[in-house]
């Protein structure tokens, strides 16, 4: 193993106190057909690219129109997330230090762009990782944008780590080990191996 590709959502930090306001904050100005989300609604699609939480959140709201809400939605979380950070997970950055005098580590998350360097910037952990893709920024799926970090950063054996059915099958098409965070969002049906705390990561590696 030469390296740790990571989710962010539920396996490095929870952002949904947060984004839940930033969120809410752009939907009083559609209040009129849009019902305000709650931290439930956002948890159950963390991990899912735009245009699909666009359709499981604002399911009454015709194509376009979800796109352009949405894109403010997100303008304004990444702006919230700048100043008021997330939830990091426990031990976090002792778990980066030590990971990182091993193994090159890596975030591949599907989000839009801004939103990891929103992490980093808030939280300043950015110097521990070597490199980061998203959908916002190439338009490909988690699994691509795995694959486009392994061949960018010529990576012969990493392994991913997320929490949900999605980050599996991402982990499966680019043909390396999933590793589930069960104290994550979600579930997935299969992993290599789990652990049920960031620091797990060190009793494995």
């Amino acid at each position: 193993m030469d390296s740790i590709i990571f989710d962010l959502d539920g396996t490095l930090w929870d952002s949904t106190d947060t984004v839940v306001v930033a969120w809410n904050s752009v939907l009083e100005n559609y209040k009129e057909d849009i019902s305000p989300i709650t931290a439930e609604d956002l948890q159950g699609v963390m991990g899912l690219q735009i245009e699909e939480v666009g359709r499981r959140l604002l399911p009454n709201v015709e194509a376009e129109r979800q796109h352009k809400i949405l894109i403010e939605c997100c303008d304004a979380e990444n702006e919230s997330l700048v100043k008021r950070g997330g939830k990091l997970y426990p031990n976090l950055e002792p778990v980066l230090i030590a990971l990182s005098r091993k193994y090159k580590l890596f975030i591949v998350s599907n989000c839009q762009e801004g939103y990891i360097e929103s992490f980093f910037a808030y939280h300043q952990v950015g110097g521990y990782f070597t490199d980061y893709e998203n959908p916002g920024r190439t338009g490909l799926s988690k699994g691509e944008n795995i694959k486009l970090v392994m061949e960018r950063n010529q990576l012969k054996s990493p392994v991913y780590v997320g929490d949900t059915e999605g980050d599996h099958k991402a982990a499966l098409f680019a043909g390396i080990p999933f590793i589930y965070a069960r104290y994550g969002f979600g579930e997935a049906s299969g992993y290599d191996d789990a652990i049920d705390r960031l620091d797990g990561l060190l009793e494995l590696f």
